[in-house]
């Protein structure tokens, strides 16, 4: 089976985008099918045209197959965070 590509919304300086790309480059340094996943990172404010076609209130918001996976929430802890880019990546990979 093919990995599908990742479409994460993001917005500059935002502390939950921060986290989770750290927590993408965690899971993915030590595993070479996580590092294999391809992601398509959009700014949400540079590119509102794509963004208001997917359905996603709080950034982080990741999409395998325009199928939200994760969508980050106020308050969400770093373990948190790993765990649903972890859920990503599995989804990806299928």
């Amino acid at each position: 089976m093919s990995t599908k590509k990742v479409t994460a919304f993001y917005i500059e300086g935002c502390p939950y985008c921060r986290q989770a790309k750290e927590a993408l480059k965690e899971l993915s340094s030590g595993n070479a099918e996580y590092s294999s996943v391809p992601f398509e990172w959009i700014e949400e404010n540079q590119h509102p045209e794509i963004s208001e076609k997917y359905d996603y209130y709080h950034v982080p918001a990741m999409f395998v197959d325009g199928v939200k996976v994760y969508e980050s929430h106020k308050g969400e802890k770093y373990e948190e965070c790993r765990e649903n880019v972890k859920k990503v990546l599995e989804k990806a990979l299928g």
